[in-house]
């Protein structure tokens, strides 16, 4: 169909197996509003030959032309993407060789989100998941891991480039964020931390009493519970309840703030996510957490004291005496290096699997799970690292 010359033209033709549109003129929402109607019809000429091809030749391919055309918008790329569209459809092939190349790359573009939004992969694939064999998903998995390391580690000199500017006073860090983080990761975490400790003291203190009971030494199980709180226990109880309680709140909530464009506007305004986002949660928890262990250590002991008191007969004066006589100013050090380390991981992991994150609420929902299995591996890995290091020195 030809109009005047600059004005918008579509023809539509038939070469064997192949449908050609060959478009012309300026094509511009403001040119073509006065011949919308005459579009409309060539449009439904395509429509009508894809759906019912009139020769006996059955069609295979439609091909997208563009000859003398002088200008093009988004008009024209929404009308040859919607041919496409219903060539896909009919199960045709769709050339867009003899257009421009920045409009083929586009059309391109557009087709490949379509067919993700269906659920097929550009290009008729399967699906990654099916077509990857077990051994492609452990190789990839293991190729990925240098880039993962090398971004997590750029990550933390990211956040300490932050902190020496809050030394020099020149970072964005709101005080009335960093006292209300304060709170979150300390006074409102208080609950939990105390019930777990106490339980757990109460059942070491059950369990070694099975043992010590056959060799009438039931005297050190003060020993066994203080110890083994102050320097392991109960900095590790207290990194993995903080890993499941604020851990995964800094990933889903800076998360959600990415999904939600947030983040973006921080540095649309000039402000610096890490110092703004990052490093006040880091402060909060890494000074929290050795408070929350020293507390958590307390509430063990206690529970200990309760199993040994109300049910092995021990003496109050007698437990206390044999926890003080065993438990070392090193081992408290101990406990609470264990803690500060395991309050930068828990805070660190989960601010950058929240940063990391995609723009969807699916996105949001991994990267909170990430962060809180990334944390516990982290505690694991640096307890035994810790553990051997202080071994070593016999300490």
């Amino acid at each position: 169909m030809n109009g005047r010359e600059g004005s918008p033209s579509l023809e539509v033709s038939r070469r064997g197996g192949s449908l050609v549109v060959t478009a012309s003129g300026t094509w511009s929402l403001r040119a073509s509003a006065s011949r919308a109607k005459g579009m409309e019809k060539a449009g439904d000429s395509v429509f009508a030959a894809l759906s019912s091809p009139e020769s006996g030749i059955p069609l295979q391919k439609l091909e997208l032309r563009a000859e003398n055309l002088e200008a093009w918008d988004s008009s024209l790329l929404a009308l040859f993407a919607e041919f496409s569209g219903r060539a896909e459809q009919a199960g045709l092939e769709t050339d867009y060789t003899s257009l421009p190349e920045g409009m083929a790359a586009l059309l391109d573009l557009a087709g490949a989100k379509r067919k993700r939004r269906q659920g097929t992969p550009a290009g008729g694939k399967k699906n990654a998941a099916e077509a990857e064999s077990l051994l492609e998903l452990i190789g990839g998995k293991t190729l990925a891991v240098p880039g993962v390391a090398l971004s997590a580690l750029n990550f933390i000199g990211e956040v300490s480039a932050s902190f020496a500017r809050l030394c020099m006073g020149r970072a964005a860090v709101n005080a009335r964020d960093v006292w209300r983080i304060f709170r979150q990761c300390g006074v409102d975490a208080l609950a939990i931390v105390s019930l777990t400790s106490l339980l757990l003291g109460l059942i070491l203190a059950f369990v070694s009493a099975l043992q010590l009971r056959a060799f009438g030494a039931e005297i050190y199980v003060s020993a066994l519970v203080s110890v083994s709180m102050v320097r392991v226990m109960g900095p590790v109880l207290t990194g993995i309840v903080l890993a499941g309680r604020t851990g995964a709140s800094f990933a889903a909530i800076i998360g959600s703030m990415q999904a939600n464009e947030e983040v973006d506007a921080l540095v649309t305004f000039g402000l610096d996510p890490v110092d703004f986002l990052v490093l006040p949660r880091v402060l909060g928890l890494a000074l929290m957490t050795p408070l929350l262990t020293v507390y958590a250590d307390v509430m063990g002991i206690l529970g200990g004291f309760l199993v040994g008191t109300l049910m092995m007969d021990i003496s109050p004066s007698a437990y206390w005496e044999n926890t003080l006589a065993n438990m070392s100013l090193s081992q408290i050090w101990i406990g609470l290096l264990h803690a500060l380390v395991f309050g930068f991981v828990v805070s660190v992991t989960g601010c950058y699997q929240g940063l990391k994150a995609g723009r969807n609420v699916e996105a949001v929902g991994q990267a909170t799970t990430a962060a809180v299995v990334n944390s516990i591996v982290g505690i694991i890995v640096s307890t035994s690292i810790i553990t051997i290091m202080f071994t070593a020195v016999s300490l």
